[in-house]
């Protein structure tokens, strides 16, 4: 029991230390800096934490991609959440146009009144 709760510890620990990579100013240190943080998430006997290396490692071209053009996609991953909750809220609409107008009002920072 005891040791589950230093499995937990020590994968929190990556977990946050991963962050780091985002503070790398160029490509060739942030390329250091991963294979450094693969090399310990691999040699770390948690499987979930191997796994989830590999996988990035796999990607790793594309993450790496943020450090040459230093732009993310967070701006659409947000408007595409709000898509959804407007989805789940709504249990359907009776038609796309009034889908749509919903969307619109919602992302597009449309104005509830009229311009006087």
């Amino acid at each position: 029991m005891r040791d589950a709760g230093l499995k937990t510890a020590r994968a929190w620990s990556m977990k946050e230390l991963l962050r780091g990579l985002w503070d790398c100013k160029s490509d060739r240190r942030a390329r250091e800096w991963w294979s450094s943080w693969y090399f310990w998430a691999t040699h770390s006997r948690l499987p979930p934490v191997i796994k989830v290396a590999k996988m990035i490692q796999r990607h790793l071209p594309n993450v790496l991609s943020y450090f040459t053009h230093r732009i993310t996609n967070a701006a659409s991953e947000a408007i595409n959440a709000v898509v959804r909750g407007l989805q789940k809220r709504a249990f359907g609409f009776r038609s796309f146009s009034n889908f749509r107008v919903a969307v619109l009002f919602r992302c597009g920072g449309l104005a509830l009144y009229p311009a006087t």
